[in-house]
């Protein structure tokens, strides 16, 4: 593609920073709120995050209803019961506080609340047709960068598959980026979501919408989770990585969110919605099998991926090379990070892989993979992970 073919770039206001998250009070009564739905879970609550927002908010005379309701895949009824509470307290404004479940379950009760009707009449691509109420996000993971996304990914559970709302509708008001609301996840969890936003700087970096804005931001998104994700994982209380964390998810974000993504993010949206298995881990196990299918489509961009997370000789070495040493490499990151199961450790049959193919072949995702891939090809790919 020509690098300067008319892109557009979508971004919320943000904040980063120490001490951001303290600043959800003043943001919300600046948009004018005057009684917040304040959308979390009950690992975010037990950790102290809501209650610490919810006091910035009563600082400032906003008065509160809680939703905790939120699980690890937010779901259409969890919506719904959000939208409840939200209309039955005469809320004017959302504030979510989590990860990407409960900002994608927020966005959710946005959009229903807005527009009326079930969460799933607006799958697809800028079909949400009234903007939701002010919605500030207090992100208290680094990966998801639901904070930052014209993303929410939802589960369908009748259908047992998940499903993407993309629209400029679903950016935030304002992102809270505090990277000291990260120094409470456990490491598994830590593991999961930065491996989750290399996969979304990956992806966006190799996308067919990147322009040289997204680029910018994807290619500085590889480079600093590729060092500081493991020197979180050697201490969880480094404050310094999980802050270069936190900036990499959020560069990730602001990356994937106007490139989109690919067939990564297809073929895990797929698996995680029939078997409600985590995000995270799902993308983690999938990666390096799509890097290299991908690889013989744009050897260029994967020069400049396994440049960025430091493979030796990647810019002058022959691609297949190339592709072999950011395989192993990306696989090493994997393992590296606890994640060295396959599907079928996972639970996954081989007898459902043609049905996984099926789901994975309607996600938005796979139309900006760099090469198209049909449901024969997508069933090749869970094979390989298997």
């Amino acid at each position: 593609m020509n690098d300067y073919e008319l892109r557009k770039f979508v971004a919320p206001e943000f904040v980063f920073g120490y001490g951001a998250a303290g600043l959800a009070g003043r943001h919300a009564r600046n948009l004018g709120a005057s009684r917040c739905l304040v959308v979390s879970d009950q690992g975010v609550a037990a950790a102290g995050h809501t209650e610490a927002v919810v006091r910035t908010l009563h600082a400032e005379g906003i008065a509160c209803a809680t939703f905790l309701g939120v699980s690890e895949n937010p779901r259409d009824t969890e919506v719904a019961l959000g939208s409840e509470l939200y209309r039955a307290e005469g809320c004017d404004a959302i504030v979510a506080v989590g990860g990407g479940s409960p900002m994608d379950c927020a966005k959710g009760i946005g959009i229903v609340v807005a527009n009326g009707g079930d969460i799933l009449d607006y799958e697809g691509v800028d079909a949400i047709p009234k903007p939701m109420p002010p919605l500030v996000c207090v992100p208290t993971t680094a990966g998801s960068s639901a904070d930052v996304s014209q993303f929410a990914i939802i589960r369908d559970t009748p259908r047992r598959v998940k499903i993407a709302i993309v629209s400029k509708a679903n950016v935030p008001d304002v992102a809270l980026v505090d990277p000291l609301t990260t120094l409470t996840k456990p490491h598994k969890l830590t593991a999961a979501t930065g491996l989750d936003a290399l996969t979304h700087a990956i992806e966006a970096y190799a996308s067919n919408a990147h322009s040289p804005v997204t680029d910018m931001f994807a290619l500085e998104a590889i480079r600093g989770i590729g060092t500081a994700l493991f020197d979180v994982l050697d201490n969880l209380h480094d404050k310094d990585a999980r802050a270069r964390m936190a900036l990499g998810s959020m560069n990730a974000g602001l990356a994937f969110s106007n490139a989109i993504l690919g067939a990564v993010h297809a073929l895990s949206h797929s698996l995680g919605g029939l078997l409600d298995l985590p995000h995270g881990e799902c993308n983690a196990l999938l990666l390096p099998f799509v890097v290299r299918r991908n690889y013989v489509a744009a050897p260029h961009r994967y020069r400049r991926v396994a440049d960025a997370l430091g493979v030796a000789d990647s810019l002058a070495a022959p691609d297949d090379e190339v592709r072999d040493a950011l395989f192993a490499r990306l696989g090493d990151m994997r393992r590296r990070a606890g994640f060295d199961k396959g599907l079928a450790q996972y639970g996954v049959t081989r007898g459902q892989l043609a049905e996984l193919a099926r789901h994975a072949l309607e996600d938005p995702c796979l139309s900006t993979n760099p090469t198209p891939l049909d449901a024969r090809e997508l069933e090749e790919l869970y094979a390989e992970a298997f």
